[in-house]
């Protein structure tokens, strides 16, 4: 449509008012008959969420994006601009974004009356369509709704029973727009009742004035279980004015956990370059996040959010960084000792029960990376537990055969060299990872053979001690004895 300067050319066009919830609506219908998606950012709700989310949008109503942190829902709600005309036109001189076919606000209506066909037309885009709000306890009805402005009042001479006197707020202020206010519970009750009329009359009131303002928005609300109990709630009748709650997840698969890690984690070109993520470790690096979501030494009403995973990928990957640079090498693979930079992002994101704060933040996070190396384990091997019960032993018995006579130092920070040198003493345990897993490239033969010995440590066949960046791996009953 070219874009019109006037009220005159814009009729010309053959332009027609369009409510922005039509808008949306209209958009999704012809996204999803040309194969488009508007929300291809987001991983793995596309069985789950998507659909219910262009229901709503079909069905025209606001909605409510319920569940805990770090899944999403923000994002969500910012892909819904995607959905929105590029342009749109607009009465210019009015502070409301008015359509120049539906003016709302008595100025509006005066300039139109005053110019006629020859009203200007200013044009918005999509982008500026989008109004966030964090409802925070100290939010008023002022910031939401408007108040009247006596200063405004003075400047303009105009007495207090005059429209002119109202200072609008942030919902008037997004009218045609997509309005969001993010953890809706943290907004307190007297507030939550202020919108009422928008949502089931689509106006507002404000101080008394004798104005209602038909707006036309688009209201998503964000919100966690949890704050219904400790924080707050949403009032049942502001809940009920809501048409559609959408209730998110977290990832379901690695695979899908992945995908969100190499899409949000913030990695350097240069470390891209120098540092090499293997399989191994970003099933590993993902796997911390679904362990962390079964332990009972974790608050699972809280949540364990997906940042965990995206922050323990950047540590671990500014980790085999920092080594690299410390040896002058200009390219390093990540190993399983370099878990142990993921610990800030563990303690960092998960909120402990009584028995977890009695073990403490920094304990827990240990366990956690230990049952994560256990349970990745018996993806590529066999259990330890079940062949220790068989009378003719078990393919472990070789190499822990081999920890009576010898012991071992790894040094976290020591060069590439260095590692597959102290590795490659252990002949039984290179022959065991060769033998079980032969197309295996060379890159991960010394990485799987560090996994094993880490795993077998935590099935107590062979002894693990950390000390001064050091790991020892050793007999187990030698080192009971000693």
């Amino acid at each position: 449509m070219k874009k019109a300067a006037t009220l005159g050319e814009l009729k010309a066009t053959g332009y027609e008012y369009k409510g922005i919830k039509e808008e949306l609506r209209s958009n999704l219908i012809r996204s999803i008959e040309t194969g488009e998606d508007p929300f291809d950012g987001v991983v793995g709700y596309h069985e789950t969420v998507i659909p219910q989310l262009e229901r709503a949008i079909l069905a025209k109503h606001n909605l409510s994006l319920l569940g805990l942190r770090g899944q999403a829902k923000t994002t969500i709600a910012r892909m819904m601009v995607r959905l929105l005309d590029e342009y749109i036109p607009a009465i210019d001189g009015t502070e409301l974004n008015e359509d120049p076919l539906q003016p709302i606000t008595k100025e509006a209506k005066r300039l139109i009356e005053e110019k006629g066909n020859d009203t200007p037309i200013r044009w918005i885009h999509r982008s500026e369509r989008y109004t966030e709000k964090l409802a925070t306890p100290d939010v008023s009805v002022a910031d939401l709704i408007g108040d009247l402005d006596p200063i405004k009042a003075a400047n303009l001479k105009l007495s207090f029973s005059d429209e002119g006197a109202i200072h609008y707020g942030l919902v008037p202020h997004s009218n045609r727009g997509i309005f969001v206010i993010n953890e809706l519970p943290d907004l307190q009750p007297r507030i939550q009742v202020a919108l009422f009329n928008i949502l089931q009359e689509g106006d507002i009131q404000i101080r008394g004035f004798k104005v209602r303002l038909p707006l036309d928005i688009q209201f998503v609300f964000t919100s966690n279980p949890e704050d219904y109990t400790n924080r707050g709630s949403i009032i049942t009748p502001l809940k009920d004015r809501i048409q559609s709650q959408i209730i998110t997840h977290y990832p379901m698969s690695i695979d899908d956990s992945r995908v969100i890690t190499r899409q949000e984690a913030r990695i350097e070109a240069a470390q891209r370059e120098k540092i090499e993520v293997r399989p191994l470790l970003d099933d590993l690096i993902e796997e911390l996040s679904f362990v962390a979501r079964e332990s009972d030494l974790i608050d699972q009403k809280s949540g364990v959010s997906v940042r965990l995973s995206i922050t323990a990928f950047e540590n671990v990957i500014a980790t085999a960084e920092l080594r690299a640079l410390r040896n002058k090498e200009k390219h390093t693979v990540v190993r399983i000792s370099d878990l142990m930079g993921a610990i800030p992002a563990i303690t960092g994101k998960v909120e402990l029960v009584y028995e977890g704060e009695q073990e403490g933040a920094l304990q827990v996070a240990h366990q956690i990376i230990r049952q994560t190396i256990r349970k990745e384990f018996l993806k590529h091997f066999p259990n330890p537990e079940r062949l220790s019960k068989r009378s003719e032993g078990s393919p472990y018995d070789v190499i822990v055969d081999w920890f009576s006579d010898h012991a071992i130092d790894i040094d976290n920070d020591a060069s590439d060299t260095e590692y597959r040198k102290s590795l490659s003493t252990i002949t039984p345990l290179i022959a065991f990872v060769e033998d079980c897993m032969p197309e295996l490239e060379e890159v991960d033969v010394c990485l799987m053979a560090e996994f094993v010995l880490h795993a077998l440590a935590e099935y107590s066949l062979i002894s693990k001690k950390s000390y001064h960046g050091r790991v020892n791996f050793n007999d187990m009953l030698g080192s009971m004895l000693s």
